[in-house]
């Protein structure tokens, strides 16, 4: 019998992360003994009060059975403190805030919300691969927003066509940034962005995922923190990357009530919700006292500093970024970035993601992750300064 796919998958780009295992795994079939900086999977744990109050929850048999569709009320209301506490915006837990089984999962059912096929959408580039995956599984097109250095890698909202804007329905944009890991400074891109999409009806999708990664003093801005960013749009997070709770699969996307419900209106005819015993102890994480701040985000700006300390001794000339746990650098000439992942692979036995699985403009780039423990991050420094890597 002949197997026949659907339009829609075949369509559809080998998801990046799920090839990069597949390189590693071959690699150490070979025996080698690989270092991976490639996927930003804190490797830190979930912090042990989190722990408990799942385990608490577990025990209860009244959590044994189906959820709330839209996810507890306390879990909704405990994602509006900290709005209000992070950012000083008020949410109403009601209407403006779903919860989601990560932000991966809401940012990938947003385009089926708003996109019919002929519809565009706007997307980084280079930029988180599922922007783009969504949209075309929607039936919709991607168009691609190139970000680049000289901007402080932010897209040039006056470069977009006129005819582009008309037909655009959804906006990603996403600050700290995967994979540059850009900031902004203040709130004055997004009050850009604000009053570019209310000017073209667009609904803005803003992935924070990366916002409490943050070093040296800079503290990252809520896009619903501006004036006016309620009524144009959205903003996705998670606990993934906050409270090393990657495996955990839960989030939120909050602001605009009206797509709020879409969303969540879809949802609850694709799936169950979250299982509750995880919503109590995201609770518990959105309480969690500073302290975890003051031990994980002084590791990752270490490790941050190695990495750029280390690259820029072979070659390079990096500024240590401001969020995130990514570095971005440029390949070495006579590389593209496949080529060039695969000559550290072979050389140092390190995997380090090319950036053109971010999208055409990442060509030329590499990405490296330093959720890695200290050990294994200075065994990985060492390989890459034997083997004689540099960029040149």
């Amino acid at each position: 019998m002949r197997v026949q796919e659907a339009q829609r998958i075949t369509n559809l780009p080998p998801y990046l992360f799920a090839e990069v295992d597949r390189q590693i795994a071959r690699a150490r079939e070979r025996g080698v003994d690989v270092i991976s900086l490639g996927i930003g999977d804190p490797d830190f744990p979930t912090p042990a009060h989190v722990v408990a109050r799942l385990k608490e929850a577990a025990e209860d048999p009244a959590n044994h059975r189906y959820p709330s569709y839209e996810g507890l009320r306390a879990y909704r209301a405990a994602v509006a403190s900290w709005y209000k506490r992070r950012f000083d915006v008020d949410l109403d837990p009601d209407t403006e805030v779903v919860s989601l089984i990560g932000s991966k999962e809401g940012i990938a059912h947003i385009p089926w919300c708003f996109i019919d096929p002929g519809d565009l959408a706007l997307v980084p580039d280079p930029g988180y691969p599922v922007y783009a995956t969504a949209v075309l599984l929607a039936g919709g097109d991607p168009f691609p927003m190139r970000l680049r250095p000289e901007t402080g890698w932010l897209p040039d909202l006056d470069a977009i066509p006129r005819d582009v804007r008309a037909k655009a329905k959804l906006m990603f944009i996403n600050y700290p940034n995967n994979p540059t890991a850009a900031a902004v400074d203040g709130t004055g891109f997004f009050e850009s962005v604000v009053e570019f999409a209310r000017a073209n009806s667009i609904i803005v999708c803003h992935d924070a995922a990366y916002s409490e990664i943050t070093f040296d003093g800079y503290v990252a801005p809520s896009f619903l923190q501006v004036p006016g960013a309620k009524e144009v749009g959205i903003e996705f997070h998670s606990l993934s990357k906050t409270y090393n709770m990657t495996g955990w699969r839960i989030g939120w996307a909050a602001g605009r009530r009206e797509v709020i419900e879409a969303l969540g209106r879809l949802k609850t005819n694709l799936d169950s919700g979250i299982f509750q015993p995880v919503q109590y102890a995201a609770i518990a994480a959105l309480e969690t006292p500073p302290e975890h701040f003051g031990q994980v985000l002084p590791a990752y700006a270490r490790r941050r500093e190695k990495v750029v300390a280390a690259l820029n001794r072979l070659g390079w000339n990096l500024e240590p970024p401001k969020g995130t746990f990514y570095v971005w650098a440029p390949v070495p000439k006579g590389y593209s970035s496949i080529e060039f992942s695969r000559h550290v692979l072979d050389k140092a036995g390190v995997f380090v993601t090319p950036g053109i699985g971010y999208g055409s403009a990442g060509e030329g780039y590499f990405r490296i992750s330093v959720t890695i423990d200290d050990a294994r991050l200075e065994e990985a420094i060492s390989r890459l300064e034997e083997a004689g890597v540099g960029f040149s």
